[in-house]
């Protein structure tokens, strides 16, 4: 029998659009830290502007994850100006984003963040295993860029990064952490939430023996069936609506 799921509203204007994702991405930010995945000025998450497409919205440089409201994010433009917020952009974030954006026109979002077991895992020669079910939404869907260079402050490496996420959901960025990529901001940061948790869940089972993977034919079709976009916005959503009943401020 399948699921019961939500459908994704549609917008009933570029307006009420860009809301949509601005609240999605303050409350991912606030659930980012309520999960621990920030690590002093690291990280961010940014979402296209649904009308000025080659501009997107993301975190300020310098703000606590934990603080972080809808008024608070900022507008950066394809050259790497604040075009909307009076706050300084990450310039690790325009490096990255810029380049994933350009390069990826489906994405709406992409999320990055120095996550505990991210790290652990990309300082290993692993990928994402397929161990359990959860693991499997990343079996043939992402990859590893394997090549630390210290930080990323040129777009050119933001290329390189591009490239190598390639048409994936994913990229293990080595020595770095986690980067995903989604449709939607729900999307992306479901992504960066379950991908952490697989490396924890990998780390964990390779530290107490040899884990059995699931075979590979079978670990595909699950990919199909919980890896798709509409599955990750679908996880998303309790996420959402608990972290703005925790955190009501967040739609300010």
């Amino acid at each position: 029998m399948n699921q019961p799921r939500k459908v994704r509203p549609v917008a009933a204007s570029v307006d009420e659009e860009r809301l949509w994702r601005k609240r999605s991405l303050a409350a991912a930010f606030r659930l980012f830290a309520d999960s621990g995945f920030n690590e002093g000025v690291a990280g961010h998450i940014t979402a296209r502007d649904p009308e000025l497409t080659d501009h997107f919205w993301v975190n300020p440089f310098g703000m606590s994850f934990s603080l972080i409201s809808v008024s608070d994010l900022i507008l950066v433009d394809s050259t790497g100006n604040v075009v909307e917020g009076d706050k300084p952009v990450n310039l690790a974030a325009f490096a990255i984003h810029s380049q994933i954006h350009e390069a990826r026109p489906d994405v709406v979002a992409a999320a990055h963040a120095h996550s505990l077991y991210g790290k652990a895992l990309s300082s290993l020669d692993q990928r994402i295993d397929p161990i359990t079910q959860d693991a499997c939404v990343f079996y043939e869907d992402h990859g590893v860029f394997d090549d630390f260079n210290g930080l990323v402050f040129d777009p050119e490496e933001g290329k390189r990064i591009a490239a190598c996420l390639g048409d994936r959901k994913a990229v293990i960025l080595r020595n770095h952490g986690l980067l995903t990529v989604g449709g939607t901001v729900d999307e992306a940061a479901w992504w960066f939430i379950t991908m952490e948790r697989s490396c924890q869940a990998q780390l964990v089972a390779r530290a107490a023996g040899e884990p059995r993977h699931i075979r590979h034919e079978v670990a595909r079709q699950t990919c199909r069936e919980i890896g798709t976009p509409a599955a990750g916005w679908n996880s998303f959503q309790p996420l959402y609506d608990r972290t703005v009943a925790q955190h009501p401020a967040l739609l300010d």
